[in-house]
């Protein structure tokens, strides 16, 4: 790591039969799922509402994720996000996903959160409680 990354929020996120591909683990796209809940329960639990409703809001400019060893049913899945140093209207996340009881991390992902002003389509500065956080 060359930045300095905070654990924000850790979720867990039961796998479901209907997770899984043909080949029997769970499908590439579902690890951006597990992302996006770990993302959308931290905003949230910051009283960042995730929705149009709001003049200003997150969204996401870019996501990865690196598949290391495939999620099979059943398990749980542990989601652990990490930011780094918030810029002036955005912040990069990171994940690693492991398997409830497991030391092995599964997948690594990352995503760029922008605020945005949904009437303009134009970034805006982070909300200033969201930026406390990072303080300290």
């Amino acid at each position: 790591m060359t930045e300095q990354r905070i654990l924000l929020h850790t979720c867990r996120i039961p796998v479901r039969w209907g997770d899984m591909d043909a080949y029997g683990h769970v499908n590439n796209t579902i690890y951006f799922r597990y992302c996006e809940q770990a993302r959308v329960e931290w905003l949230e639990q910051g009283g960042f509402m995730v929705s149009l409703d709001q003049s200003d809001g997150p969204v996401i400019i870019n996501a990865a994720c690196t598949f290391m060893t495939p999620v099979t049913y059943p398990a749980t899945v542990l989601v652990r996000l990490y930011a780094g140093a918030p810029g002036r209207s955005s912040l990069m996340n990171w994940y690693e996903i492991s398997v409830e009881g497991e030391d092995t991390v599964y997948a690594e992902g990352s995503a760029k959160v922008v605020w945005m002003n949904h009437l303009t389509g134009k970034s805006v500065p982070l909300p200033e409680s969201l930026r406390k956080q990072f303080e300290n």
